[in-house]
């Protein structure tokens, strides 16, 4: 099981079906607004797709490969945090995310990011993790401008988002760049 308390009121945990009902409404909530920026909303149609999404989820954390965690505030949940899938020869991964609108502008998701970011690094030991998000999705790309990602380009009609491409933005960091972030922080 995957946990990780980001503070007294965030945590992140692996999803377990009894979670379905509640991330299947959260979903339907806000289905216009994730809508826009991701592609498997129009998909998720039922608490079974969910139960679907979270069993696969519990492979790909048992195969070694990543993980997806339910972002939980105040015991309620927000959205998904995760790992894409681990390059292990590379020893690299990238991470992905959403969060409810009702839960946006408050600082939550920098802060998710940055702990699985420490666990990316100090406890898998992998040297690279990614972050890649639309051109015009200015939320989801602060974030890795926040943490201090570096933008490495943009990969030109790379996603098909219901009825037109988008380019996304790569953004990276480097284990060394985030000990070097952690330790300026720590200094001031």
């Amino acid at each position: 099981m995957f946990y990780i308390q980001v503070n007294d009121d965030i945590e992140l945990r692996t999803l377990e079906n009894k979670n379905a009902k509640e991330l299947y409404k959260l979903i339907d909530d806000n289905r216009l607004n994730l809508r826009e920026w991701l592609p498997w909303v129009g998909g998720t149609t039922s608490v079974e797709i969910i139960k679907r999404f979270i069993k696969s989820s519990k492979k790909q954390q048992a195969d070694n490969n990543g993980f997806q965690a339910g972002i939980f505030y105040k015991g309620k949940i927000a959205g998904i945090v995760g790992l894409h899938g681990i390059d292990w020869s590379n020893k690299k991964t990238s991470l992905g995310y959403w969060l409810a609108k009702e839960y946006q502008g408050n600082g939550i998701m920098t802060q998710c990011c940055s702990a699985i970011i420490n666990h990316v690094i100090n406890e898998l030991c992998l040297n690279r993790v990614e972050i890649r998000a639309a051109e015009f999705n200015k939320k989801s790309r602060a974030v890795p401008e926040r943490l201090g990602f570096v933008s490495e380009g943009i990969s030109r009609q790379v996603e098909w988002l219901y009825d037109r491409y988008v380019d996304h933005v790569i953004y990276a960091i480097l284990a060394g760049e985030w000990e070097k972030i952690k330790n300026q922080k720590r200094e001031e």
